[in-house]
């Protein structure tokens, strides 16, 4: 794996909002293969079921899959919360998880989000 998004850069994407990614995160997305860990699956259902997002995740998945040769990578779940246990610099179990994947596998995360940029030192902004 080369970079994983995290659930908004994958939103972003999938709305044609490409604007809003920074040209970092766009160069590293145009010219690396991109993937999203199975969380971000279950957080966009989550912002979908508190009216966020209306479309279902698999679909916006499925679209980027087509568009990017985006690909969902899946890592053991046992693997993935060990690491997560060690992450304690937010509360947030969405982002702990979707980070604890991208450490596993040494990896860029394309993020806008200021505390995971700040603590992991693999974050693309």
């Amino acid at each position: 794996m080369s970079a994983y998004l995290d659930t908004h850069v994958t939103l972003w994407l999938y709305s044609g909002q490409t604007e809003r990614l920074s040209k970092r995160a766009t160069n590293l997305i145009n010219r690396e293969r991109v993937g999203v860990s199975p969380v971000v699956l279950l957080e966009l259902q989550y912002l979908r079921e508190i009216g966020r997002v209306t479309v279902v995740p698999r679909a916006i998945i499925m679209d980027l899959k087509q568009r990017l040769g985006l690909a969902v990578e899946d890592r053991s779940l046992e693997m993935v919360m060990e690491r997560a246990l060690g992450i304690a610099w937010t509360r947030d179990v969405f982002d702990r998880l979707i980070v604890a994947q991208a450490t596993l596998d040494d990896a860029e995360l394309v993020t806008s989000d200021r505390l995971i940029r700040k603590h992991y030192p693999k974050a693309v902004w």
